[in-house]
């Protein structure tokens, strides 16, 4: 840079004239180049005018005053390079009429004002509210706002995680010190401008600092004042990104931990709430809840605090340098604006709430329809479809319109309410220009300051507007991480001791009901011995499938006892239990992974080739090698790329691969044809030798072989007994079930 400086000195002195017209021609090249970083159209359209206007004046006077207003405007948007540079040609020549200049430039300041305020649509994407019916809270108690704050402090603070609480404090640190940088930047750059302006002026009150006398000015008090303005300035800058760097890994250390105990809490949840919630709902929750945190992290530790803190020191300088009309007129300007700005956001966060319940409408029903997709198709309505969708799109479109508007109100009053306290307050600074109070570097800082001021006052405004949306979401989170699962462990569960030899299951006097339906169960009493296979037939609702969620713990009984092994449920822990259970479901889905995967699940701690050798007795080995991936094939979401038969052989293998002394068959091949079925009970049969089996079926050719048949009708036992015994007695209902079952499944005209 000094060579650079040294050529443009030499052609200064051989070529005055044109030198001092590149010289104003390149400071005009920064302003073009700085509407490229502001994009604030009007402002190019408005210096572009003042250049026009600058070379056809002759007048030195009225040029002075036109180039002294890029003073405030390098202060704010260039580094100390630029505004040397401007000194050094002749740009700011502030010297000769300065009572004039500052009204001119209080007259003239208006256009970019707004680079002062920045203008922000919404810092955290996604803000929204959610009724607790959305995601079905029941009767969890709302937190309140100091709850949360708490609680996610605790996550910033961990007790058991020294290096995250060193990060934080480093961060506190670095703010700190960006902001006293921050301050000082006016107070370095006022005493530049009364240097240049009371030392460097000839006695004449011509040029203040031609480039022919650069070299020289590399010693002077005013570059070492500018140069430690430009150092403040960056050092302030890599504070503050050093900061950010510095506490990203705290934030997402946080919202990682939040986001883990979010989902583990959800999955101890019982089967109540998962039958009663919506997915999409959920799911939004979770991801906004999420991200609301990082906002609100950084806005409360980063922003918000320091925000007033800067207003406070500011107001203060402001009162010292011109006394307290000015610290009350900074301070009046604050209180209009932070009530403007609570008032009309608490207007309009009504839109917010009907904009994002809008979407979430629109979201449940685009998942809904999507997930039923081969029903959509069935029945050709993808019109209607399309219908209902639009209808919830056009309802968030109307709420986000509305939303739009009323934030424009907002914006367009904050701009208001600065701009008439800048005005003031500059003209006051102009009065006591004129009446010797004060200097021009005065002004500068005043204006700066005011200029400063100006950022975090907008800042401010949008981080309350996003900061309570961020609440709001964060609320029903936390909310819902007060919800409380109806199946409790106890404080000392034992775990359960039980071998395929001793697992006998007992229930004893159990009545039961849904929450708001009607009994199911009435002291139902029945006991099925270790090693034994029961099947437990019976029309729909007659309670078959609800005795193996009462035996898994997913409901619990208003009375009675569930016995395995001798040991009350109640009293063991669910881990244990749950092991000691395989279950093939009714309807199985699968994870949106491989095939390997999906059987692996059952346990993943087998090795791969008791997964095969599961595979094989589930009749599916032979299947997958045909397939061109084999066991590396993509099943789809909820294993829709599988067929029916398909999906059940993998929810077989995975209960053979869990080896657990209990197994229970909730309709296992009631999507198999007869081929397949008759060899998947052979292997089950080999597989179930020396555990205890329960065998729910619709089909009773799976349970012909039981030890014993439980018959349920109206919530209790009507008959039992093994296949031959029940199927001699005409009027049992078991019987009856068994001839319909075989007219069925024998063709008109066929042989029985």
């Amino acid at each position: 840079m000094l060579p650079l400086l040294i050529s443009l000195s030499v052609l200064q002195v051989i070529f005055p004239t044109i030198m001092m017209k590149f010289g104003t021609t390149i400071c005009y090249l920064n302003i073009i180049v700085n509407y490229l970083k502001f994009r604030h159209i009007y402002l190019l359209i408005y210096y572009i005018f003042l250049f026009l206007f600058y070379l056809y004046m002759s007048t030195d006077t009225v040029k002075d005053l036109i180039c002294s207003l890029f003073l405030s405007y390098y202060f704010v948007t260039n580094t100390w390079l630029e505004c040397s540079l401007s000194f050094s040609c002749k740009i700011f020549p502030l010297s000769r009429s300065p009572p004039n200049l500052c009204i001119l430039e209080i007259i003239l300041i208006y256009p970019f004002i707004s680079l002062g305020i920045q203008k922000r649509d919404c810092f955290h994407p996604g803000a929204s509210v959610l009724s607790r019916e959305d995601i079905n809270l029941g009767d969890a108690k709302p937190v309140s706002g100091t709850d949360m704050i708490r609680g996610m402090l605790e996550y910033v603070w961990p007790k058991d995680n020294e290096a995250i609480r060193n990060r934080v404090m480093l961060s506190l640190s670095l703010l700190f010190g960006a902001k006293v940088m921050n301050v000082s930047v006016p107070f370095l750059f006022k005493y530049a401008v009364d240097e240049v302006n009371q030392g460097l002026t000839t006695p004449a009150g011509d040029a203040l600092l031609s480039m022919a006398t650069v070299p020289q000015a590399l010693s002077t008090t005013a570059f070492s004042l500018l140069l430690g303005y430009g150092i403040a300035r960056a050092t302030a800058a890599g504070f503050n990104e050093l900061r950010n760097a510095v506490f990203a890994k705290v934030a997402q250390h946080s919202i990682r931990r939040l986001a883990c105990n979010v989902f583990i809490h959800l999955h101890n949840l019982d089967l109540s709430f998962h039958l009663s919630r919506q997915t999409g709902a959920l799911s939004k929750t979770i991801d906004r809840g999420s991200r609301a945190i990082n906002f609100v992290l950084t806005a409360m530790i980063f922003n918000i605090v320091p925000t007033i803190f800067e207003l406070a020191l500011v107001s203060s300088i402001l009162g010292l340098k011109g006394g307290l009309a000015f610290a009350g007129i900074a301070f009046s300007c604050v209180g209009v604006y932070a009530a403007f700005t609570l008032a009309i956001t608490q207007w309009r966060t009504k839109f917010r709430v009907y904009m994002n319940k809008a979407e979430n409408e629109a979201g449940n029903k685009a998942i809904d329809s999507l997930i039923n997709y081969e029903t959509v198709k069935y029945f050709n309505n993808e019109k209607y479809e399309l219908e209902k969708y639009d209808v919830s799109l056009k309802n968030y479109e109307d709420a986000s319109l509305k939303t739009a508007s009323s934030l424009a109100l907002l914006n367009f009053g904050q701009h208001a309410i600065f701009s008439g306290g800048l005005s003031l307050i500059m003209i006051m600074a102009a009065n006591e220009i004129v009446k010797g109070n004060m200097t021009v570097g005065d002004l500068v800082m005043v204006n700066g300051l005011l200029f400063q001021l100006s950022i975090p006052l907008g800042f401010l405004g949008s981080v309350y507007r996003e900061v309570r949306q961020a609440l709001i979401d964060m609320q029903t989170m936390f909310t819902l991480m007060t919800v409380q699962s109806r199946i409790k462990e106890k404080d000392k569960a034992l775990p359960l001791q039980v071998e395929a030899k001793s697992a006998t299951i007992e229930f004893k006097d159990v009545s039961f009901k849904y929450i708001n339906g009607k009994p199911i169960f009435n002291n139902l009493s029945l006991t099925i011995p270790a090693g034994k296979k029961i099947g437990i037939v019976g029309g729909s609702g007659s309670g078959k499938s609800t005795m193996v969620r009462l035996l898994f713990r997913f409901f619990e009984p208003q009375s009675g006892n569930i016995l395995i092994a001798g040991q009350n449920i109640k009293d063991l822990d669910l881990v244990s239990l749950r092991r000691a259970i395989a279950v093939v479901p009714q309807d199985c889905v699968l994870f949106h992974d491989t095939i390997f995967h999906n059987l692996h699940y059952g346990d993943l701690n087998k090795p791969v080739e008791d997964v095969y050798r599961a595979s094989e007795m589930a009749e599916l080995h032979h299947s997958v090698k045909t397939w061109p991936k084999g066991y590396e094939t993509q099943v789809g979401e909820r294993g829709l790329k599988l067929s029916g038969g398909e999906k059940q052989r993998v929810a077989i293998a995975r209960a053979i691969l869990k080896d657990s002394p209990i197994i229970v068959f909730d309709e296992a091949t009631s999507s198999l044809d007869s081929l397949t079925e008759h060899a998947i009970l052979q292997a089950l049969k080999a597989a179930t030798v020396g555990r205890t089996s329960i065998c729910i079926a619709h089909r009773l050719s799976t349970v012909a072989d039981a030890d014993e048949i439980l018959v349920l009708e109206n919530g209790s036992i009507s008959e039992r007994g093994k296949h031959e015994d029940l199927v001699r007695n005409p009027e049992s209902l078991y019987s009856r079930l068994w001839q319909k079952q075989n007219r069925e499944a024998i063709p008109k005209g066929g042989v029985a």
